[in-house]
């Protein structure tokens, strides 16, 4: 084991906080998690640990200081009480000054996804160990897999109906996901156990499905209300008549009366999405392609004998 303060990077005069800020920056770098194919990179995480946890005992640092103990916590000469070094030996994590590597770990280990493998420090003085996956003196809990997240677009009508959906993994797989009652944009369905494999033999992490709706050709969403559009003929407008109108649950039947106002949307009350909206729906005038003689000619004694006012200017 190297001289901790090398491999800290720290000169002997360094501070608690001096030491706790080059900890966190190495256990970042070489983190197994960071870097769960590179077994350099997990030796030099467990050395900064080791070497952290001795300095920041201040009865151990002392006793290294003065050439007491060697840097792996042993002692250097016949005669000295090896008791007083052994709870330091590659044993107990120290808490000297309220911060132990693992404290250090917690603070920033929810950027990777989880919790220091090994979890709390059990009781009795165990250790965790960062390669091992497990406390010596006691099993703890393997490193979990990572989460991975996965986008799903749904229509209207699927989200609507809570159907179930094909959701394809990274891997490939196809998975058939329930959706929950009443989904909202941006949600994640979380699916135990079909995200990443874990590396140190724990169990797999989550897939996290996030809920995207794809843009219908039929509604457009206003909260729970939606809008959707009608096509009539000009003398359905005039005469009245009834249409088929697309709802989330299927078509409905709709009366227009004769001379409906077209400028106004009609209501229809709890068919929104999930029921808790409306439908309003827009009624659109279309003239017949091409343009007709006929109806042009009636428009021109509209226009001269019967003239009326739609605009205010």
């Amino acid at each position: 084991m190297r001289d901790p303060y090398t491999v800290l990077g720290v000169p002997r005069s360094a501070s608690e906080k001096d030491i706790k800020s080059a900890y966190r920056k190495l256990a970042k770098k070489y983190h197994p998690d960071q870097n769960p194919e590179d077994p350099g990179a997990h030796e030099k995480f467990a050395e900064a640990t080791h070497s952290y946890d001795l300095l920041t005992d201040k009865n151990k640092r002392g006793q290294f200081d003065r050439g007491e103990i060697d840097a792996e916590g042993n002692p250097r000469f016949a005669g000295f009480n090896p008791g007083a070094a052994g709870a330091g030996a590659r044993g107990g994590r120290n808490t000297a000054g309220g911060f132990s590597a693992e404290d250090i770990l917690k603070e920033f280990m929810s950027g990777f996804g989880g919790q220091p493998r090994g979890g709390a420090r059990p009781q009795g003085g165990a250790q965790w160990d960062p390669f091992a996956g497990a406390a010596q003196g006691g099993a703890a809990p393997r490193g979990k897999g990572e989460d991975i997240v996965v986008n799903a677009t749904i229509s209207l009508e699927d989200a609507h109906k809570a159907a179930s959906i094909q959701v394809r993994m990274p891997t490939g797989k196809v998975l058939s996901v329930k959706l929950p009652e009443k989904v909202e944009e941006g949600q994640q369905i979380r699916l135990k156990g079909q995200g990443s494999s874990s590396p140190y033999g724990g169990e797999p992490g989550d897939a996290l499905v996030t809920v995207r709706f794809e843009k219908s050709k039929q509604f457009r969403r206003d909260g729970s209300d939606l809008r959707t559009d009608v096509p009539i003929a000009l003398y359905e407008a005039v005469l009245g008549t009834k249409v088929r109108v697309p709802t989330l649950d299927g078509s409905v039947e709709l009366n227009l009366p004769p001379g409906v106002d077209t400028a106004k949307s009609l209501r229809l009350k709890g068919k929104g999405l999930y029921g808790d909206g409306d439908l309003y729906v827009n009624l659109k005038v279309v003239l017949p392609p091409g343009g007709d003689p006929d109806l042009e000619s009636l428009m021109r004694f509209w226009r001269d004998q019967k003239p009326y006012k739609v605009r205010d200017n």
